[in-house]
């Protein structure tokens, strides 16, 4: 028995949401350790659509523990309206089956109106940041002002916090010709929301430990992809927060010794939200098609996603900052319709042949990548089960692809829908 961290090898959307759910029939509890509402995970199970932002993915299962770590940016308004969806949709959520940490620090409305009013006054090179505060919030975070969960058990002390954080804010905000922000109408809309969130509190690294003394299965399960990590990403262009593997440890609360298995969820092409570099780009019909059968749009914020060819490179390089042991390969199915297929297997920088992404932004928007070409296979992968029912051009792009980024294809999935699934290897038996 094992625990697995899953974390997204590229710049996110590759398909977690799916992979999680289904992995989580094998686990007894799947946690959510870093991000916020910014990231989104569409899960179709018996056709039927759930879109997740702040829920783990195993929350649509039935006798699972579903739990939100410290690591976690948490809009408690947001949270509760989730939580009312997902029960309409007849799923049961209580206090039995999910956990909310008591030290996760809160997004506030000033938090999401300081992200938008900076993206607006930003003329170059904009984040492409979602604007629902998750920066400031992680901000205000490391600034050792932010509001928690356990704030809200005391007015006494949510007063004498807001006095505190609100000094900060509304300095900022008057050298922005921005109105203050009335302290007393955000607490009260605190103390209001408060019941609704704390009835979920709990000591989250406590909970950990009594599951580990059971032999229970956890799942961690990373929000964003380790592009957009504010220290292994394309930084500035990234979110706020570490999204390698290893923050799954600081993000709940257990030791790094928890951690058994790191499976990379790899799209079997490449897609990129919002700004920065993406070398594999395809500003062409190429890259418009790939959008069309990809269905390549967000599912926080509706944005159209870039598209482009596989990034062996990027990919081979996030496998070694997350410690990745085997990756999942998605939306293999997207790619059945091309006569050809590339792979990029190096950067041309200024004429000098490179094997990896700088950290300097200025390069990584100058870097063009070198292609490897593959047969297409032109026939259906949807649905498919077995690897050796595979089409064999299929079978050798995904052969290329194991070998090139240095780890083993454990999983790959052939359709949105979760039990279109090719198992190689058991994540938590391997």
């Amino acid at each position: 028995m094992k625990n697995v961290v899953v974390v997204g090898s590229q710049w996110g959307d590759e398909g977690k949401g799916k992979i999680v759910d289904w992995l989580s029939s094998e686990a007894d509890v799947v946690i959510r350790f870093q991000g916020g509402h910014n990231a989104g995970h569409t899960l179709v199970i018996d056709g039927e659509t759930y879109k997740l932002r702040l829920l783990p993915s195993g929350i649509v299962r039935k006798n699972k523990i579903s739990i939100i770590g410290n690591g976690v940016v948490v809009d408690p308004w947001a949270l509760v309206e989730e939580i009312e969806e997902i029960k309409n949709k007849g799923v049961e959520i209580n206090e039995e089956n999910l956990f909310l940490s008591e030290a996760a620090t809160l997004i506030l409305p000033i938090h999401s109106e300081l992200d938008a009013i900076r993206e607006d006054n930003t003329k170059n090179a904009k984040i492409g940041t979602t604007r629902r505060g998750i920066g400031p919030a992680y901000e205000d975070k490391v600034g050792r002002r932010s509001i928690r969960v356990i704030d809200l058990l005391s007015e006494e002390n949510l007063e004498s916090k807001l006095t505190i954080l609100l000094e900060h804010h509304n300095s900022l905000r008057r050298g922005m010709g921005q109105k203050e922000y009335n302290k007393q109408k955000l607490k009260e809309d605190l103390l209001k929301i408060a019941p609704k969130i704390l009835k979920y509190s709990k000591p989250i690294w406590k909970k950990i430990e009594e599951f580990k003394k059971l032999n229970k299965k956890i799942l961690f399960e990373g929000a964003q992809g380790i592009l957009l990590d504010v220290d292994h990403g394309t930084y500035p262009f990234v979110t706020s927060s570490n999204t390698v593997a290893s923050a799954a440890a600081t993000g709940s609360g257990c030791g790094i010794g928890t951690i058994n298995y790191i499976l990379g969820i790899t799209k079997a092409y490449t897609t990129r939200v919002g700004e920065g570099p993406f070398p594999t780009e395809l500003k062409n019909e190429i890259g418009e098609k790939l959008g069309e059968i990809g269905k390549e749009f967000g599912t926080v914020t509706s944005r159209k996603r870039r598209c482009g060819w596989f990034d062996g490179v990027l990919v081979r390089q996030t496998i070694k900052t997350s410690g990745i042991n085997g990756i999942a390969l998605t939306k293999l199915d997207v790619l059945d319709t091309f006569d050809e297929i590339k792979i990029c297997i190096a950067y041309d920088l200024n004429d000098k042949k490179i094997d990896y992404l700088p950290a300097s932004s200025e390069q990584q928007f100058k870097v063009k990548p070198i292609y490897k070409t593959f047969e297409g296979w032109k026939s259906s992968t949807n649905g498919i089960k077995k690897f050796s029912d595979l089409p064999k051009p299929a079978q050798n792009y995904i052969n290329f692809i194991e070998k090139f980024v240095e780890a083993k294809v454990s999983t790959i999935s052939t359709s949105p829908e979760r039990k279109d699934t090719i198992l190689i290897e058991d994540p938590f038996e391997n």
